[in-house]
């Protein structure tokens, strides 16, 4: 059976990497070096609703007491926190990042059990949680079929895939307001408030793979071409999107 073509999130940005090939060494770098400077620079651009929305995001898309969690690019555990409070029990939640920076600081915060690896080829068994999670990383990955295949693989019958991003605003308007205060603005405050020129590039980067990411349609018929039986996308102020995906089956049962 022939594969799925490789499905890049944005195209190669040579201003910090080559090629294709040097990029995942990049973003590993770049999260390993900002690690500890993250959730502050976080609070930046969440304007004030960070940790409401996630909690907001993981009920609305069904996450309830008794699932157990994947939540991979756990980063700092910003995503894993919320889903805690819901799940209520750290023995039913695994946390994933590539970053060996992020994982020793989410470590630091949460006890919970967590595993280095890629998104794309997660080190996980079949079939086993009842919800996947993924937090402002996808524009990080190397290959979106790749990695939603994986997030299905690794999904019961019936399990949920949610994946918060941030895309660019239709309105030309939106998108020049939006462009200046997080490609420009926030980097800028980045580095004056933390006083590391590294979370400077991380936001530039940031911003930069937002304004080259693929539409959100591109995603959402990834997400169904993985083998999801339903995938759609909520939107949160033309700026926040949440997408989600369903295995087919039985509804997930809890104790």
């Amino acid at each position: 059976m022939k594969s799925d073509p490789l499905l890049k999130p944005h195209p190669i940005l040579p201003d910090y990497y080559p090629d294709l090939a040097q990029r995942p060494a990049f973003v590993r770098e770049l999260f390993d070096r900002t690690a500890g400077y993250y959730d502050r620079v976080n609070r930046l651009f969440s304007f004030g609703s960070g940790n409401w929305y996630r909690r907001h995001a993981l009920e609305q898309a069904g996450l309830r007491p008794g699932m157990t969690v994947l939540d991979v690019a756990i980063g700092t555990g910003l995503v894993a926190r919320q889903a805690l409070a819901i799940t209520g029990d750290p023995q039913s939640m695994i946390g994933l990042d590539v970053s060996a920076g992020m994982l020793a600081e989410v470590g630091r915060l949460l006890k919970i059990p967590l595993i280095q690896g890629l998104m794309e080829q997660l080190p996980v068994t079949d079939a086993a949680f009842d919800f996947v999670s993924m937090g402002y990383a996808l524009r990080h990955v190397a290959d979106l079929n790749a990695t939603f295949r994986e997030f299905h693989r690794a999904l019961r019958p019936g399990g949920t895939l949610l994946i918060l991003e941030i895309a660019r605003p239709a309105q030309p308007f939106k998108r020049a307001l939006l462009k200046f205060y997080m490609g420009r603005l926030i980097p800028l405050l980045s580095r004056l408030i933390t006083g590391n020129q590294d979370t400077q590039t991380l936001m530039r980067y940031y911003w930069d793979t937002i304004e080259s990411c693929v539409p959100p349609d591109t995603i959402i018929e990834a997400i169904r071409a993985a083998g999801f039986a339903e995938a759609g996308c909520n939107v949160e102020l033309g700026l926040f999107r949440a997408y989600f995906g369903r295995k087919a089956g039985a509804t997930v049962s809890l104790p």
